[in-house]
């Protein structure tokens, strides 16, 4: 092998491992960036993203998209670099999105968990401005339990024992008057169901000596049609907001968004509240690529949000009320308060 090949290996041989270590070695990042948009007023895979079956549903208009964050995770040294010269990821230590001592399945589920919650508080929270009154609800039928099969989420218990119950409080203090083995009465409302009774023989629980109902309950506002929301693989709670302005929009005249295309993210309580998020600044990129015009931002988002509007109008939202009002001011050609 004469001298000049030798010079172009050894030249070679540096960019040769430069290459296998961009290909090769994974990095403890994950990147975050816009991730796909979904219009809560359309459909998805032939279902309603908000379906409301039971009642009468009015026409919608316009566009009230919910926003996500992409993420990637088990990046390359080439993945990475290449999507932080992007400008449009950002790389994030992977500890502070998978905290060590937990799996990357375990934190899936509790995202997974995160955003079925935010899908009940936001019909909660629309239902309690639409002023449907309060019952004690079933959240949760225990499997196995003594309730499976007699009551069901979303049941509304209206008497023990042929005693009427208005809240929580009464529920629970009625049941823990009894014993395991008796039968406990309960007098129902079900969704889309004419009313029914479910007795029920209690059963045992090592944490208390009264009967066991296996139930979870809940005040909640209540309503006799079922609110489904048809969006999967969806993890995180911020979905909540648009949600409830959904529900609202096809259970009232009108139409919120009218002609607009109106994207928003925020989490929301039952009672209505709407909480700050993270990753606001790759949403609004996502929500201003899908056509929004109209942003809706938590009001702890504005300052971040504010920096970088990306031309759309941001309007700034504490409550599901005010989101419905500012949305009623911008079909009228009025300024709602802004960030």
């Amino acid at each position: 092998m004469n001298r000049r090949i030798l010079t172009l290996l050894a030249a070679l041989l540096p960019v040769l491992t430069f290459g296998v270590l961009l290909a090769a070695v994974t990095v403890p990042f994950v990147s975050l960036g816009p991730g796909p948009t979904f219009d809560t007023l359309g459909s998805i895979d032939g279902k309603q993203v908000v379906d409301i079956q039971g009642t009468k549903v009015h026409p919608t208009t316009g566009h009230l998209n919910m926003t996500t964050v992409s993420q990637r995770d088990g990046l390359t040294l080439g993945e990475a670099l290449t999507l932080w010269l992007s400008g449009r990821e950002q790389l994030m230590p992977r500890d502070l999105v998978y905290p060590p001592g937990k799996s990357r399945e375990e934190v899936d589920d509790d995202n997974n968990a995160d955003f079925r919650q935010s899908e009940q508080s936001a019909a909660y929270a629309a239902l309690g401005y639409l002023r449907y009154p309060a019952a004690v609800t079933i959240a949760e039928v225990r499997d196995p339990g003594p309730s499976l099969g007699a009551l069901q989420v979303g049941d509304a218990v209206d008497a023990v024992n042929g005693r009427p119950v208005y809240t929580v409080d009464q529920f629970t203090s009625m049941l823990s008057a009894t014993k395991p083995g008796e039968v406990a009465v309960l007098d129902y409302r079900r969704k889309n169901a004419p009313p029914g009774v479910a007795r029920i023989t209690l059963g045992e629980h090592k944490d208390r000596p009264s009967g066991f109902l296996g139930v979870s309950v809940l005040d909640a506002p209540w309503a006799p049609f079922t609110v489904d929301f048809n969006l999967a693989n969806v993890g995180g709670p911020s979905a909540g907001l648009m949600f409830s302005l959904a529900v609202v929009d096809k259970l009232t005249d009108g139409a919120l968004a009218g002609p607009n295309f109106v994207a928003g993210t925020g989490t929301i309580k039952s009672n209505g509240q709407v909480d700050a998020i993270g990753g606001i600044a790759h949403k609004m990129v996502a929500a201003k690529e899908a056509g929004a015009t109209v942003f809706l931002v938590p009001s702890q988002n504005c300052y971040e949000a504010k920096s970088d509007s990306n031309g759309m109008q941001l309007v700034k939202v504490d409550t599901l009320a005010e989101a419905v009002d500012a949305l009623h001011t911008i079909t009228g050609g009025g300024q709602p308060p802004s960030c």
